[in-house]
């Protein structure tokens, strides 16, 4: 769009001192802009004064040839140079030094940044073009036209901070009444009057009535996605631009969808305003969309409650929200319940330090165990706790149970309604689909019978249309059918008294193979809001504190399995019961037997108890043991000869450990020649003081000494038949 003589004329002076002739030589560049396309349609008399600077260009010198327009910057706002490409062709010219001067109607039309403005005034300086506005010629090589210049460009860009501040404060104000309108999420319309509605369609509606319940019974966003893709529910979006704006599309569920549908207020019938805001410092160039953040709820701009029509109440609402920031895999929420034989993962709380355990896998089973190291992490120090895992989940189970066992009856009764309703809400959507499908398909038989027979264009189109209906709808028929026979029929009177009697056997439905881990995690989840552990040191004895469901809590002890005696908290008892057993006379069986009758436990069999092999070790380690009369018939021991069992228990160590240092040449010893082919160690006492040390010795520190030589000798026989044999 070019006006040219039919422009109004601009009352200016024709000419001026600063112009030189160097200026004519080059260019003359008409800059145009206006700031939206509203104004480029509505405003049309100001774009016609910044085309009538073609006039006064000619008037004060230049041909018509050598006056350069640019107008790609209409409906484009001066605010930033981003995006704007008349803008930098401008400059880009300038900086050729191909343009004499700049004409503008005012200096808002280059550039409301300071920034911008600024720039284009040094290459200006630089290159000697002139600026001409309404009211006057500028040079901005001069000082005073230079600081004129710089105030219109201040004073420009505070004139449009001053409108935006003044439009920000009238759609607050709008606001804080409840009656500022903005886009609706789906699931809901606004009507011609401005009101907010629920969608019309009631399968909408149910739908996500659906989602919301199915969230609160299976708690992860994940879960709930899941069950809806199970079960082929989609999600009725309406369309918010294009030919098809306002029609309803259904859309298969996606994580994104549905992680916004349970963090937005209004589906609990609150009007928020200033959930979503924009970082700049977030936001990237060249791409307006970004740099999008949401603000916690006290940041909010307008929160009222109990505004529009709700879906969900709002303590239900935060909960959602107080669920999914729970379900993040972060060391200060409990986190969702994931994969794994750990039934306690994300509930315990270390009751030294506060801070959430962890669960660690390991050894040649996989098996679990719970660790709190934050100090050995964070301060370099030591394991706050270590716990086996199977037998705290093991002790936490049998707690859950006894809690259950007085409301078994109803949640069994409960869980079996719940399923009954679930069938019937699924089963309706199933029919409103089946009614929406008849429904389009009598639509393209209605529009294909009202055709004039003649139209065959037209007609074979209609055609085509009914018939892609009609195979739709016999799907969805086939597909609920499928539904129907695949989903369990209404409960018996007779299969619900067998519920009630199961119920009533409540640790068997837990250890049947049906339920799963993952189910026993849910339920202990209910049930549980956290548990903290506190270990009594290296000890057997370790406080549990649960915190339940509700507000109560219990606290007991648990007794856990222990790797050494010494680490019992009764060892030193212990012992002297051996002693004063031992001096009876009394054999290793009934030592054992008295122990457990007593009370007495080893380390790792606190359920099983002693028995003659772990008694016989502790008499050896207490240095009670005699050595057994040799049976007729064995070989001959020669002197300072032992079986590896019996060093072993005069050692007061594994014999497995002992046999590790014979393969490792760390013993004087020779095997039998015939069967059993059982092991013979000479130690005499010297011998036997450096094994006693070697055995005191820490194991980091025995291992180093061990590996650093390079190779070790495996001795055999006695002392004047040794072989040697290089480790490989």
């Amino acid at each position: 769009m070019i006006l040219d003589d039919a422009a109004p004329e601009i009352g200016m002076p024709i000419s001026s001192e600063k112009i030189a002739p160097s200026h004519l030589e080059r260019l003359a560049l008409i800059y145009v802009r206006q700031s939206t396309a509203q104004q480029v349609l509505d405003h049309q008399e100001s774009t016609r004064l910044q085309y009538g600077l073609l006039a006064r260009a000619r008037r004060m010198g230049w041909p018509q040839e050598r006056i350069l327009l640019i107008d790609d910057d209409l409906g484009k706002s001066g605010a930033t140079s981003e995006g704007r490409a008349g803008f930098r062709r401008l400059v880009s010219e300038v900086s050729l030094n191909h343009v004499g001067m700049i004409f503008g109607v005012e200096m808002s039309r280059l550039a409301r940044s300071s920034k911008d403005w600024h720039q284009l005034l040094e290459i200006c300086a630089i290159f000697g073009t002139l600026i001409s506005d309404l009211d006057g010629v500028y040079d901005p090589s001069h000082y005073n036209d230079r600081l004129l210049l710089g105030l219109k460009g201040t004073m420009s860009e505070a004139e449009l901070h001053i409108l935006k501040q003044r439009m920000h404060q009238g759609k607050l104000s709008k606001a804080r009444r409840g009656e500022l309108a903005f886009p609706v999420p789906t699931r809901y319309v606004r009507r011609p009057s401005g009101e907010v509605a629920f969608d019309p369609d009631e399968e909408v509606q149910r739908v996500v009535r659906l989602i919301f319940r199915k969230f609160e019974e299976l708690g992860t966003l994940h879960a709930v996605l899941a069950y809806l893709v199970e079960h082929g529910v989609k999600l009725g979006v309406r369309v918010c631009e294009g030919e098809a704006k306002g029609e309803l599309e259904w859309r298969k569920p996606n994580r994104m969808t549905l992680q916004n549908l349970l963090k937005h207020p209004i589906y609990a019938g609150a009007y928020a305003y200033g959930r979503r805001r924009v970082d700049l410092r977030k936001k990237k160039p060249g791409r307006p969309s970004t740099g999008r953040t949401v603000a916690p709820q006290q940041a909010w701009h307008v929160l009222i409650k109990d505004r529009l029509p709700s879906y969900i109440t709002w303590e239900r609402y935060e909960r959602n929200l107080k669920r999914l920031a729970e379900n993040r895999a972060r060391a200060d929420a409990m986190g969702a319940s994931r994969e794994g034989p750990s039934l306690l993962q994300g509930l315990l709380v270390c009751g030294k330090c506060s801070v959430r355990v962890t669960v660690r896998y390991g050894g040649s089973r996989n098996r679990h165990s719970y660790v709190c190291s934050r100090q050995s992490t964070d301060y370099g120090g030591e394991v706050c706790q270590y716990l086996s895992g199977v037998p705290l989940d093991e002790f936490v189970s049998e707690k859950v149970l006894e809690a259950l066992k007085p409301a078994a009856l109803e949640l069994s009764l409960e869980a079996a309604k719940n399923l009954e309703s679930e069938r019937e809400e699924l089963d309706r959507l199933w029919k409103m689909r089946l009614e929406r499908a008849a429904y389009e398909v009598e639509r393209a038989g209605r529009h294909y019978r009202l055709i004039e027979p003649e139209n065959r264009l037209v007609g074979r189109q209609l055609a085509k249309d009914w018939e892609g209906k009609l195979a739709t709808q016999q799907k969805l028929k086939e597909d609920y059918r499928r539904f129907i026979h695949e989903q369990p029929h209404p409960l018996s009177e007779a299969e619900r008294q067998s519920i009630r009697l199961l119920s009533e056997d409540i640790p068997a439905l837990w250890e049947v193979s049906g339920t799963t881990n993952q189910d026993r995690k849910e339920i202990v989840r209910q049930v549980i809001e956290r548990i903290i552990i506190d270990a009594e040191g290296k000890t057997e004895r370790v406080r549990v504190r649960i915190e339940w469901a509700g507000g109560t809590s219990t606290q007991s002890i648990m007794i856990r399995p222990v790797a050494k005696l010494k680490h019992l908290s009764y060892y030193p008892k212990l012992c002297e019961r051996v002693r004063g057993l031992a001096a009876r006379g009394m054999s290793a069986a009934a030592i054992a037997r008295a122990l457990n009758e007593e009370g007495y436990r080893p380390p790792k069999k606190h359920r099983e108890g002693f028995d003659r092999q772990s008694a016989q070790d502790l008499i050896h380690r207490l240095g009670l043991g005699r050595r057994r009369p040799r049976p007729e018939g064995q070989a001959d021991l020669a002197r300072h000869e032992w079986w590896l069992g019996e060093l072993a228990g005069e050692l007061g160590m594994p014999q497995a450990t002992l046999y590790g240092w014979l393969r490792r040449g760390q013993l004087k010893a020779r095997q039998q020649q015939n069967v059993p082919y059982r092991w013979i160690v000479w130690a005499d006492d010297e011998e036997l003081g450096r094994l006693k040390r070697l055995r005191a010795r820490p194991v980091g520190e025995y291992l180093r000494r061990l590996w650093v030589g390079g190779s070790t000798t495996l001795r055999t026989g006695p002392p004047s038949e040794t072989h040697h044999e290089e480790r490989r």
